[in-house]
């Protein structure tokens, strides 16, 4: 028989499923009905699960979401770097058209390496950070939950950012280069052979900094998509419980609520992921923009954003001033569903990974003293 993962197992504060006061066996008794407007309980330190275990799970949760949206992701960069090729404008006929031009694996999973070794390191880094800080000002300083889960995230987010980054840099120059001598994406400022050859390009040309360019960007991002997005959680978990009359809401139910407060959060915060792609993705060989005027040919249009575009505040203008506000929204399309199927997966697979890891690691420690 199936297993059936309800609400219980998939907590706002990432709870295990187990937690049960007084005991550190796992039972699979139906937990009792709690109402919606009683408090979280408690952490017992007891009854959580080791900090590695968290880290593993959410390191597999998060790759695996970012795996299956992968090619959303790339569309969206797409549209926020290359915004002068209009055939990238509308997010489906991109989709369709790199796929067309330049294959499944080779365009729209292009820098799917450098995306996945640094999806599991940074969120396993989150959700042990995540994890640590929460029980640390429960448990031990007797914070409010809330509180807590909000310092906590932030903390996690910091953590996690030191991984993130420098992948997220390869990634996006990857993603909009394509293959090697792509002849499709030609003017997007690279043409890296491979992702080795990018560490090593950036390394000798521009140096190592380079790795950390939109660093503050990120973050910018990121505190505040994570801050709205558990907001919007817990508000939209607490109409699907109101409408469901129990605590124990079905699978599709909690996905359909992880994917509406993600979605939600990453619709709210696309301007700052814009330039934060615009950042990262510069190539430097361009004029400031005070010589706009004498150097403004064609070919520098195709160009993606000058270094000098390292203020968030002189991005955000310029991309005001060439754009309009809708430049400030390129790629919310695929960043929407992209946020919003990414964190219901990641969620889901969290929680499910770590009640397993949990339950091998009872059938040893049953083993090692029967």
């Amino acid at each position: 028989m199936s297993t059936v993962f309800t609400s219980s197992t998939i907590p706002l504060s990432f709870r295990p499923s187990h937690d049960q006061p007084h005991t550190h066996t796992h039972t699979h008794n139906k937990p009792e009905s709690i109402s919606p407007s009683e408090p979280p309980i408690s952490n017992n330190e007891d009854s959580l699960s080791p900090i590695i275990n968290c880290m593993l799970a959410g390191g597999f949760g998060g790759m695996v979401g970012d795996t299956s949206m992968h090619s959303l992701d790339t569309v969206k960069t797409r549209q926020q770097g290359l915004v002068h090729h209009l055939k990238y404008k509308n997010m489906i006929p991109a989709y369709i058209t790199i796929f067309k031009e330049e294959g499944f694996f080779r365009g729209l999973y292009g820098g799917y390496t450098s995306a996945i070794l640094g999806s599991f390191p940074s969120t396993a880094a989150f959700f042990g950070t995540y994890e640590y800080t929460k029980r640390k000002m429960i448990n031990d300083y007797k914070l409010n939950e809330t509180f807590s889960y909000f310092i906590a995230g932030i903390l996690g987010d910091l953590a996690s950012s030191i991984f993130y980054v420098p992948s997220e840099v390869l990634k996006t120059r990857l993603q909009l280069q394509g293959r090697y001598n792509n002849p499709h994406t030609i003017g997007c400022g690279y043409n890296y052979k491979g992702l080795i050859d990018a560490i090593v390009s950036i390394s000798k040309t521009e140096g190592g900094k380079t790795f950390f360019f939109g660093y503050k960007e990120t973050l910018f991002r990121d505190l505040p998509f994570s801050a709205l997005q558990f907001a919007f959680y817990e508000r939209f978990r607490q109409l699907a419980i109101n409408y469901n009359g129990s605590n124990d809401l079905p699978v599709s139910m909690e996905l359909a609520t992880g994917a509406a407060a993600g979605g939600l959060a990453g619709t709210l915060t696309t301007p700052l992921d814009v330039i934060k792609t615009r950042i990262q993705t510069s190539t430097g060989t361009e004029s400031s923009s005070s010589s706009s005027s004498s150097s403004s040919s064609s070919s520098s249009l195709k160009k993606t954003s000058p270094r000098p575009l390292s203020s968030t505040f002189q991005a955000l203008t310029s991309i005001y001033k060439n754009e309009g506000i809708l430049g400030a929204f390129s790629g919310v399309g695929p960043r929407f569903i992209w946020t919003g199927i990414q964190s219901s997966i990641m969620l889901l697979l969290y929680q499910i990974s770590l009640k397993q890891l949990d339950s091998m690691l009872d059938s040893h420690d049953k083993n090692t003293f029967a």
